[in-house]
């Protein structure tokens, strides 16, 4: 039997939860897992600070399985929109070993949601004091510290992505001051 590999499925953005759902109750023998992968971030809703999830890739869904063939016929049965992503309709692109240890690596293995980050700035330098992005601060391409988010650069469907994740500066130091 082949191993069982991870598909990238482009759905409508917006329904990923409910494609998702719908891939679980109808293709439980074609699907080993489907999921959505997410991130925390920070959200000022009625004035107050919380956590929320926001989807990682959006109008995408994940899909392992042991054969894409069967499962592009499959998801032709799933009442919404999906398309196994590939470079035909008889080869189809498998998320690569370096994707695969990139999701693993800052997702959580059983909730697939990439949790909050927490920092500092010193001077022009970002150290990462907690989550997943710490010891990692040379991916991150760019921060916006009013959405308390961090965006990557990364090789992710056979091109290069930005992807944001949460990341809260809870401290800048500029020489001697703090702010």
């Amino acid at each position: 039997m082949p191993r069982s590999r991870i598909y990238a499925v482009q759905v409508t953005s917006g329904q990923e939860e409910r494609t998702r759902e719908l891939v679980l109750q109808l293709l439980p023998d074609v699907v080993t897992d489907c999921y959505t992968p997410a991130y925390e971030c920070a959200r000022k809703i009625s004035g107050e600070w919380r956590t929320v999830t926001r989807m990682l890739f959006p109008g995408y869904v994940f899909i392992e399985t042991s054969d894409p063939a069967q499962l592009r016929d499959s998801l032709r049965g799933v009442p919404a929109f999906t398309r196994l992503l590939g470079a035909s309709e008889e080869s189809f692109l498998a998320l690569t070993d370096d994707e695969v240890k990139w999701l693993n690596a800052f997702t959580n293995i059983d909730t697939h949601v990439v949790e909050m980050s927490e920092g500092i700035i010193e001077g022009d330098k970002v150290i990462v004091t907690k989550g997943p992005l710490r010891g990692r601060e040379g991916l991150i391409a760019k921060i916006d510290r009013h959405k308390r988010l961090a965006e990557l650069e990364i090789q992710m469907f056979g091109r290069t992505k930005r992807v944001r994740i949460g990341l809260e500066i809870v401290l800048k130091r500029i020489g001697e001051t703090q702010r």
